[in-house]
């Protein structure tokens, strides 16, 4: 089972491309594919997922996504997936981020990519630093405490 793990500091390009981590290259290779699926994601980032796993999110009936607002169910689908493309590697091993992507996230030249599990994230670098101070620094004092045996 494919799991995308790490941190990792790129720049985007000024036409909007970026390098993907080795070890995430090794897992599409695995998957003998060259396209990642890239989405808008929550927290005003990007999702990046390996083929497999979004064949998994569509298998497993979209479960992810369910709500008893029916209404705004629909309207998260329509977010997310009429925002996901193809996101085709090149030979020097990066993909083209889409406009409304980059604006949606608010790419500017640093970026942060993290592995996250079953899915990749794509960060503004600073927008990443803001987030890891004001939202992850008072969880991980919270969730630290699980691991303290």
């Amino acid at each position: 089972m494919s799991t995308l793990y790490g941190e990792y500091s790129y720049a985007l390009d000024s036409k909007n491309r970026m390098f993907i981590p080795a070890r995430f290259r090794e897992e599409l290779h695995k998957e003998d594919k060259n396209y990642f699926m890239l989405s808008i994601g929550l927290d005003q980032c990007l999702y990046l997922f390996l083929p497999s796993k979004w064949e998994e999110l569509i298998a497993h009936n979209m479960e992810i996504f369910k709500s008893e607002n029916k209404e705004e169910e629909r309207a998260f689908k329509r977010f997310f997936f009429s925002n996901a493309a193809d996101a085709q590697l090149d030979e020097q091993g990066r993909i083209l981020v889409p406009q409304n992507q980059k604006k949606y996230a608010s790419l500017k030249k640093r970026i942060m990519i993290l592995g996250v599990g079953n899915k990749a994230e794509i960060w503004d670098a600073q927008n990443w630093s803001g987030y890891k101070k004001d939202v992850m620094g008072p969880s991980s004092a919270k969730y630290g405490k699980l691991f303290d045996l």
